[in-house]
């Protein structure tokens, strides 16, 4: 739940004003919340990361096994490597799937 909490905060903050309304962010939103797996996180290691405010966002990755964790903000990952977690960019990852150069 943090995590959809943080998504629609930054998503309305970043989108204010712009194409997408409030509806649209709420209707991907309900999209993700549908297709999403329930973690349960059983472990806590913070603080790990320099922004404790990141750490969830890691603890969850590592909990579904995740190959990637893709954020503008990858200097606020370091660290992620050592948990079998790739920190790369959107920019990075569409290269990696053959979307972008």
């Amino acid at each position: 739940m943090p995590l959809v909490v943080e998504y629609e905060q930054t998503l309305k903050r970043v989108c204010a004003g712009g194409s997408q309304s409030e509806s649209d962010i709420d209707g991907v939103l309900r999209f993700l919340c549908a297709n999403a797996n329930l973690r349960l996180i059983l472990f806590l290691w913070r603080p790990i990361l320099p922004d404790p405010k990141d750490d969830f966002v890691l603890e969850l990755a590592v909990e579904s096994r995740a190959d990637f964790l893709i954020t503008f903000n990858t200097k606020d990952f370091v660290g992620a490597e050592r948990f079998g977690v790739r920190v790369i960019s959107p920019r990075e990852f569409l290269a990696i799937i053959g979307e972008a150069q």
